[in-house]
């Protein structure tokens, strides 16, 4: 009889034991929550912050038609743009679709207001007929990942 009361004591001790453990976890799975809930709201925050305050890339034209070409002549264009944005923008790289077109661009932030250029060479050597190179431009604009073309004949 004392060895099922004994046995009944340990198991009520460990019962107590599992109930506040899960009391803990439980305590300690809501701070982690609130955490992440508090950082996910900053970084909404702070994503409106820039929706709003942001800068914007603007270009005059996003397309360029060159004419007609002989085979071999080299093109170039200077596509002009503004930051008409709150804040400095900065055009991290142009990617155009094949190596026949070669952009440039700035090195230094556009402030809010300002005016830039990106220029852009396409070399018709070992092209034929009708042709539409795409630069693909990315920045830290709102509106980055944007689309220049230059298009065009050339003729042999």
């Amino acid at each position: 009889m004392k060895k099922i009361l004994l046995l009944a004591a340990v198991a009520l001790t460990l019962a107590s034991c599992q109930s506040k453990t899960d009391k803990n976890a439980d305590a300690a799975t809501s701070v982690i929550d609130t955490a992440e809930a508090a950082a996910k709201a900053d970084s909404v925050k702070a994503a409106e912050i820039r929706k709003v305050d942001g800068p914007v890339l603007t270009f005059e034209t996003t397309k360029y038609h060159f004419g007609t070409i002989e085979k071999g002549e080299k093109v170039s264009y200077s596509f002009k743009f503004r930051n008409t944005g709150k804040m400095p923008l900065i055009i991290k790289d142009a990617i155009a679709t094949c190596g026949c077109t070669v952009p440039e661009v700035p090195k230094e932030p556009i402030k809010p207001g300002q005016a830039g250029e990106l220029n852009v060479v396409f070399d018709s050597a070992g092209k034929t007929g009708r042709q539409d190179k795409v630069v693909l431009v990315k920045s830290n604009a709102l509106n980055s990942a944007i689309e220049l073309h230059l298009s065009g004949e050339i003729k042999e």
